[in-house]
């Protein structure tokens, strides 16, 4: 029901509030402010969205821990990649936007022409969706991995190949016992992984550590002792969602005693 509830908030945004803009003055203009409002809203659809994803994550790994039926994963499974759609139109609209917001202050005696300029490369952009691109959005990825993991560890000898692959499987697993983030310290929330170095952070925390650097024109190293990753990107790090449930659950359970 929460997932239903997201995404009831996510079909109420318009994702083409621009068109709905007017001005008492001259028909068809707009001001930098309506576009910076538009804008938020756009935000705050998005912040429905992953909020949506989530919980589609639980609930699809949650039938799958239970041996729910296929045909109901399978739903899930495209009704996370509907919401991905949804997450790339909106990424698409802001880029346009953001063309808007430059071209207005180069020509602001046009204000029409480039308001049908930007509907014209929302429409570019948005027919450019492809169905690979989904497919690599973070969470979607996030997704098709945690599944990966639970097949492993419900027949952990089929999937590893090799005896080396089963240790490895083996030393991931015992090192996901460890919740601390290491920037903060802090039990993690809300986990991503760093694709190079397998190393867990908490998302916010990270973010900020990341931009921070940026704004000094450094590099970020890894905060895990010993790591030799000397330049952690955003680009890096994905959503951990079987990590983010094995901390859920650790809670849960802390609560029954």
């Amino acid at each position: 029901m929460r997932c239903l509830d997201s995404i009831s908030e996510v079909n109420k945004c318009d994702l083409y509030p621009l068109a709905h803009s007017d001005s008492s003055k001259t028909p068809g203009t707009m001001s930098l402010s309506v576009v910076n409002t538009n804008l938020s809203s756009l935000k705050s659809c998005q912040t429905d969205l992953s909020t949506g994803m989530d919980i589609v994550t639980d609930v699809t790994l949650d039938l799958v821990e239970s041996g729910g039926d296929e045909k109901d994963v399978k739903k899930l499974k495209e009704l996370m990649l509907e919401l991905a759609r949804l997450d790339g139109e909106i990424n698409c609209f802001m880029e346009a936007v953001g063309h808007i917001t430059q071209a207005q202050r180069q020509s602001p005696d046009t204000p029409l022409a480039l308001r049908a300029e930007a509907e014209d490369e929302f429409v570019k952009l948005k027919a450019g969706l492809a169905h690979r691109d989904l497919q690599k959005h973070a969470k979607v990825m996030a997704l098709e991995e945690s599944l990966r993991t639970l097949a492993k560890q419900s027949n952990p000898l089929a999937a590893a190949n090799t005896e080396e692959e089963l240790d490895e499987d083996i030393a991931v697993t015992q090192s996901q016992v460890n919740f601390t983030c290491p920037l903060t310290q802090l039990e993690m929330t809300n986990p991503v992984r760093n694709k190079k170095c397998n190393h867990l952070y908490e998302q916010e925390a990270v973010f900020s550590m990341i931009k921070m650097r940026q704004n000094q024109h450094k590099k970020f190293n890894c905060p895990v002792i010993g790591c030799g990753n000397k330049d952690v990107k955003q680009s890096d790090l994905v959503p951990d969602a079987t990590m983010r449930r094995m901390i859920q659950n650790q809670k849960k359970q802390g609560a029954k005693t």
